[in-house]
């Protein structure tokens, strides 16, 4: 694995400085705007997604390569499939969805992932992926055909959590789905913080500066924020 990606998240984490991901849905997204779009995107954002549970063939690369025409922030896939990934990424979250017990989702998309990445440059993360409850039936949930994990159950969070670094994950990802009605809750963020020694990603319903605050102030060491952007003004 490359150091280059990986370290800007540990370095944050030991300076307890804050990131902010923003996540462009290449299917929710047009392409023509990206100018505009990412000169109006907050001024504390340090890196950006793209990826989205469905997306059509060649809709990611082709975006990956607009967006970095125009913006010089680190750019890490997010894919909801194999077919998401590009080279040219920065790097990729290279997701196990530890949280359901559907094989295609805890390995069999990775493995079939390694053919594209064998002689790749790409910066591959990690990452303990945990759907939790936000609210609604996540698009997560329906393609991967597992459960989001109970808000109120928060030593099964921690547990699956403290199993995913156990078996050599790099980062841990909470993700109440996007378009949740709201957000992972904090004592649940804190719990999972108090427990781990690799970053932690916060995500899926966080809509305002006050959600984004209280996830930091409860152990995010990055929250992802994308549904709100959709239609930022251009």
């Amino acid at each position: 694995m490359n150091k280059s990606s990986y370290h800007s998240f540990t370095e944050a984490s030991a300076n307890k400085t804050k990131l902010l991901a923003v996540l462009i849905d290449p299917d929710n997204f047009d392409i023509t705007k990206s100018a505009s779009f990412l000169n109006n995107l907050p001024i504390d954002t340090t890196h950006l997604l793209v990826g989205g549970s469905t997306v059509e063939d060649g809709k990611t690369t082709h975006l990956v390569s607009e967006i970095k025409k125009y913006s010089k922030l680190p750019l890490l896939l997010f894919p909801g499939d194999v077919s998401q990934i590009t080279n040219k990424a920065d790097g990729l979250l290279f997701l196990s969805l530890l949280s359901g017990r559907n094989p295609e989702y805890l390995i069999g998309q990775q493995v079939k992932a390694v053919s594209k990445l064998r002689n790749s440059t790409i910066d591959v993360l990690s990452t303990g992926y945990i759907l939790i409850d936000g609210g609604n039936k996540s698009s997560v949930a329906l393609v991967s055909k597992t459960e989001p994990m109970p808000q109120n159950n928060i030593q099964a969070i921690v547990d699956t959590a403290m199993a995913g670094e156990l078996l050599g994950k790099k980062l841990i990802y909470l993700e109440a789905g996007s378009g949740a009605k709201y957000p992972v809750k904090e004592d649940v963020i804190s719990a999972v913080k108090k427990e781990i020694n690799i970053p932690l990603i916060v995500g899926g319903g966080i809509k305002s500066e006050k959600q984004k605050q209280e996830a930091y102030l409860a152990g995010a060491d990055m929250v992802v924020m994308g549904t709100v952007f959709e239609n930022i003004s251009i």
